[in-house]
């Protein structure tokens, strides 16, 4: 049984390293935990700060966003807001929601849009949410106007033998239809539609932009600008980014460049595993797929090219 001390010293050996394996992951785990909680602490008891709210891809109406927005204006510790868009636009209404949340924030501390590759449409009814709107050279903007789509599909449906009978209250009910063709009762009615919510488009650009109405009408005809050249018709302030946007705030509002930046989070976001979740999975659908794209119904502010 000469073996028998070996073994007792292998398990002896083997009881040390676990027990440093134990202590190292206690180690970890609390050095993890501690990190988090000055994180949350930050988050939950405030540190001056700029939020930096980001505008991606399609817009949508989005309850939890706007109210976020709403809260931040009164935020004490948030000093102000730059807000970057990177999004082709999306529902009108949902664009009108976010810009009246901006314009909430924007009474109480400076608002800053930052626009990135695109931030047309809708995305540029957003950017007008702000006190002072930034693109790049090259970013695309404006495409300011309304529009509403329908697919009709009453010949396929002829070729296939499939007939939709559709009874409804009154000649104007149910129109659009995908079913038969727009008849001149129905285009005319949706064409009112379309025109009322372009006359607000156009009149926000014309007060946010301090433009006449006619000048606003001629910018307004649908297509796109660069950033140059959207600042030489006065649509946006400056050529630049977040160092501008920065600068800008420190200069003419007075907020230190020194404050950290921090994003605004909410809804699912609002949690580590959510935001895991989120830009794994949920972005990559969305990038991949444009899934939002086909979630759209009633008017719309997008770009499209």
């Amino acid at each position: 049984m000469s073996f028998e001390p070996d073994a007792i010293l292998d398990r002896r050996r083997l009881r040390r390293n676990l027990s440093l394996w134990r202590i190292a992951a206690i180690v970890g785990i609390a050095g993890a935990v501690a990190i988090i909680a000055a994180s949350m602490s930050d988050l939950k008891f405030g540190r001056d700060h700029i939020s930096k709210l980001e505008i991606l891809g399609v817009i949508i109406e989005d309850e939890e966003r706007d109210q976020a927005i709403l809260d931040l204006a009164d935020d004490a510790h948030a000093k102000a807001l730059i807000v970057t868009i990177d999004s082709p636009g999306g529902t009108t209404s949902g664009s009108e929601g976010l810009y009246l949340a901006l314009r909430e924030v924007a009474r109480k501390k400076p608002v800053v849009a930052v626009m990135g590759t695109v931030a047309a449409s809708g995305g540029y009814v957003t950017a007008i949410g702000a006190d002072h709107i930034i693109a790049r050279g090259n970013t695309i903007t404006g495409s300011i106007g309304v529009l509403m789509q329908n697919t009709e599909v009453s010949e396929l449906l002829k070729k296939i033998g499939v007939g939709i009978e559709m009874i409804t209250s009154g000649p104007l009910k149910g129109k659009p239809s995908p079913f038969e063709p727009m008849d001149a009762q129905g285009r005319a009615a949706i064409k009112t539609l379309i025109d009322d919510s372009y006359r607000w488009f156009v009149d926000l650009v014309a007060e946010r932009r301090n433009l006449t109405p006619e000048r606003a009408r001629e910018l307004s005809d649908g297509r796109v600008y660069s950033g140059r050249q959207a600042l030489e018709v006065k649509l946006i302030d400056q050529i630049g980014g977040m160092p501008e946007a920065r600068a800008w705030l420190e200069k003419e509002k007075d907020i230190s460049g020194k404050l950290p930046v921090e994003p605004l989070v909410y809804g699912d976001d609002a949690s580590l595993p959510g935001r895991l979740i989120n830009d794994m999975i949920f972005g990559w659908a969305e990038k991949s797929l444009n899934l939002k794209r086909l979630t759209l119904d009633g008017l719309v502010s997008l770009w499209q090219p």
